[in-house]
């Protein structure tokens, strides 16, 4: 029949039953259930929740293992999450696990930056010079996580600096700075 033959667009193998059986190389075949019938149609790409795989024989839409992953790389390494879903390390979850938050603007999960203590602020300075100038800055850092720098977690601010008063005087001599 008609319907049967717009269905077969793209097939070398084409049944009343099943629809396409085989498909030209550059198509992916896409198989679904209807019940207890399987029928088929050649695609040039897969649809959301499938992935396709190129094959010497035939290039199938295979579905991602996760109802809750819209695209997905290989059957269990998922791309990009349905709605109300996060994504981390190719995995949806329903909120971010711990020591992750959501990236603003997308719903994937990143690492957290707990960076460690602040180290004791510097000694006051102003161009390397400890004395002769009335202000001058002092510095504290404090490390990031090595395993945050690997994942690429945004991390508080590392650095901070303030300014500080210095000693006008310096000692052995009343050399002041221009």
């Amino acid at each position: 029949s008609a319907g049967v033959l717009e269905n077969c667009t793209g097939c070398v193998l084409c049944s009343e039953e099943n629809g396409c059986v085989a498909c030209h190389h550059r198509l992916f075949l896409l198989i679904w259930r209807d019940g207890i019938r399987q029928y088929g149609v050649c695609v040039h790409t897969c649809p959301p929740g499938y992935f396709g795989v190129r094959g010497l024989e035939v290039n199938r839409c295979t579905k991602c293992r996760s109802p809750s992953c819209e695209s997905c790389f290989s059957r269990d390494f998922c791309m990009k999450c349905k709605d109300k879903f996060f994504l981390h390390k190719g995995q949806c979850f329903r909120q971010c696990p711990p020591s992750t938050a959501a990236q603003p603007g997308t719903r994937e999960c990143q690492e957290t930056c707990e960076p460690g203590p602040w180290s004791e602020w510097s000694p006051c300075t102003h161009e390397g010079r400890t004395c002769g100038c009335k202000w001058g800055v002092e510095t504290r850092v404090r490390e990031a996580p090595a395993a945050a720098r690997e994942e690429g977690a945004a991390c508080p601010a590392l650095q901070e600096t303030r300014k500080c008063r210095m000693r006008k005087h310096c000692p052995g001599g009343e050399r002041h700075s221009a």
